[in-house]
């Protein structure tokens, strides 16, 4: 018998012990049925019972040959496979380029981001809406109301009474939907926005929303009469409804935006639709000839 190199020897047979001792043991002990055995029965010996042959399996059927693993191309270097959509930044938005003389302003097709304003119950946002899901490109509504009443615990209500901690509240919901307008328009969705703010305060009012938006930003007056105000007013419910007094006081300042240069609907007598079709032309004149503000 033949070792590994370097493995150790075994050790050599000692007398009785090991396999060739065992064999001579059996060899010098005879069994009870081997000769010699001096309890054996006189007589042929019987042949010892053999274990059963166990049965042979039968010849398995052949094994169709496994395929190879499938080879994926290379990913090139560099190659985006998340299924994440690169989205690009939301800079200021630019002034709407004029089109051709000849060529008719499309505003149902241009990206466009306008600013609603008006009064309490002018129908802002209902026109807004309407607006946003009825044109031929994408567009959103941001409703400043609905962005500040993000705020949920510590909610500063101004109708308990203006302070510090409504107007930062109010500073900060103008500023996130710029935020959300540039980044809309930065991806090709065109954006609307409204807010109730007042001509005689331009820096906090219309000068903040062109600083959040950029100067591409089309502002829009909608103008009611003082009773359609009252009378839609009324039916609101909730931090959204206002005193006739307040929605008095805040239709009389609304009414500087006349003489400002701004674009104004009055809406008394149109539903929603039409004045959603004013909005479409006052538009088309803006961008044909931005106003200056």
């Amino acid at each position: 018998m033949q070792h590994a190199v370097g493995s150790p020897l075994p050790p050599p047979h000692q007398p009785g012990h090991g396999p060739a001792a065992d064999w001579s043991s059996a060899a010098h002990h005879p069994g009870p049925h081997q000769p010699g055995y001096l309890g054996a029965p006189s007589g042929p010996v019987p042949p010892a019972p053999q274990p059963p042959i166990p049965p042979v399996p039968p010849p398995s059927a052949p094994q169709p040959p496994t395929p190879p693993a499938p080879q994926h191309a290379p990913v090139p270097p560099g190659t985006d496979v998340t299924g994440h959509v690169p989205l690009p930044p939301g800079g200021p938005v630019a002034m709407p380029s004029a089109p051709p003389a000849a060529t008719a302003p499309d505003s149902a097709t241009t990206t466009l981001a306008v600013l609603l304003i008006g009064p309490a119950g002018a129908g802002k946002t209902s026109v807004a809406k309407f607006w946003a899901s009825h044109r031929r490109v994408p567009t959103a509504h941001v409703s400043l109301d609905d962005v500040r009443e993000w705020v949920r615990s510590g909610f500063a209500d101004p109708q308990r009474g203006w302070n510090d901690h409504s107007e930062a509240q109010y500073r900060l919901a103008r500023r996130t939907c710029g935020f959300a307008a540039r980044n809309f328009l930065a991806n090709g969705i065109s954006c609307i926005l409204d807010d109730a703010i007042f001509p005689d305060r331009p820096v906090v009012g219309l000068g903040g929303w062109k600083r959040h938006v950029g100067p591409g930003l089309l502002p829009v007056v909608l103008l009611p009469g003082l009773e359609v105000v009252l009378e839609r007013n009324a039916e609101r419910s909730g931090n959204r409804r206002l005193t006739d007094e307040e929605v008095a006081r805040i239709h009389g300042r609304m009414a500087g935006w006349y003489g400002s240069g701004l674009p104004i609907i009055d809406n008394s007598q149109m539903d929603v639709p039409t004045t959603a079709r004013v909005l479409d032309e006052v538009l088309a004149r803006a961008i044909a000839s931005p106003p200056k503000w």
